[in-house]
């Protein structure tokens, strides 16, 4: 495989027509070596339109979700980012070439250990991966600048949504199969938040998320 020119293809073909036109997005998706956090199992399938399975029977989100959801909380250097379910730790890595750091939790130990071994691999060195259930937050280290839910969940905890800072930003994708979407939701003060709807798509649950809502728009 040309690797090179399947990584031209997957940003041509796959992520610009998606509405992914931030430049800098773009050049991050060339730079940062999507094959390197694939399964070898997987190695062909690094650049395809598609959900790639991960030990534990998670999955990587196909790349054009990876790269909407990066390009719309348009992180800034200065930021924190909390990741909730680290996968391969390709997110993260995205995530951390835009951030000053970023603190992705992942409740599968086997992930855990692939997301800091692919990260060590990479040269990544501003992001920590810890073992652990943030299906409600990550309390410790609270509140972010910036989360991100790398998975879907049936609606957003209102603990999750009280760890962004006022004027932070959130990306899950919320719902049940077969209606889901992912959202973009803004703090803008201390009780009140936007939300943006931002497309709809299918993500496998967040492992341990609750089922009941818990918060309502």
């Amino acid at each position: 495989m040309d690797l090179e020119q399947a990584r031209f293809n997957m940003i041509e073909q796959q992520i610009r027509p998606w509405d992914v036109l931030d430049q800098e997005i773009l050049d991050l998706l060339a730079v940062v070596k999507r094959e390197q956090f694939v399964p070898q199992a997987y190695a062909a399938l690094a650049f395809v339109d598609m959900e790639i399975p991960l030990p534990g029977g998670e999955n990587m989100l196909p790349p054009r979700v990876e790269a909407r959801l990066l390009q719309d909380l348009n992180v800034r250097k200065h930021e924190n980012v909390l990741e909730i379910g680290a996968g391969s730790g390709y997110m993260a890595a995205l995530l951390a070439n835009r951030a000053r750091h970023v603190l992705s939790v992942e409740i599968r130990p086997e992930l855990v250990e692939l997301a800091r071994q692919n990260l060590a691999n990479a040269g990544v060195t501003n992001v920590e991966v810890a073992e652990g259930n943030a299906a409600d937050g990550w309390a410790v280290a609270a509140p972010y600048d910036v989360i991100c839910v790398s998975a879907s969940v049936p609606e957003l905890p209102a603990s999750i949504l009280s760890q962004v800072k006022v004027g932070g930003r959130i990306v899950a994708i919320v719902g049940t199969a077969p209606v889901m979407e992912a959202r973009l939701i803004t703090r803008v003060s201390e009780t009140d938040y936007k939300v943006v709807n931002l497309f709809e798509t299918l993500a496998r649950p967040l492992q341990g998320a609750s089922q009941p809502s818990r918060f309502k728009f």
